[in-house]
């Protein structure tokens, strides 16, 4: 990226990668998708990734989002890393929504970690699953 003069690097991970969701779907979440200190699951794998990213250097914004819909909503609220994750969902459309402001405006969300879910989509897991 340095080579090519790429300023901003924006990377979706996922949820739980720091083990910040808890609760019933904290460990829903770890059934379906393993855990982040274990190698070669989901979630160690994003894990590593992320890490990766935070050290590299570069500018960047890691965007850990909720279990995904395809909802036509643009509605969602942000968690910093070391915050406890709140909801279980999200839309596809509102994780794009939040890309753009992103690269539109890359100083505010500068080496930001950020968990995105839909406000008031708690609950053991996923609405739809």
């Amino acid at each position: 990226m340095i080579k090519a003069n790429i300023k901003k690097l924006v990377w979706i991970s996922s949820i739980g990668i720091y083990d910040e969701v808890p609760g019933k779907f904290g460990e829903w979440n770890h059934q379906m998708l393993g855990a982040p200190d274990q190698p070669g699951t989901y979630l160690g794998t994003y894990r590593k990734a992320a890490d990766i990213v935070s050290s590299s250097g570069l500018d960047h914004t890691i965007i850990r989002p909720a279990w995904l819909t395809n909802n036509d909503e643009i509605d969602y609220e942000l968690t910093k890393r070391g915050e406890n994750f709140k909801g279980t969902e999200v839309s596809r459309k509102s994780i794009g929504n939040l890309v753009a402001k992103i690269l539109i405006n890359p100083s505010k969300f500068k080496q930001a970690d950020l968990g995105v879910d839909k406000p008031d989509s708690d609950g053991d897991k996923p609405q739809w699953y």
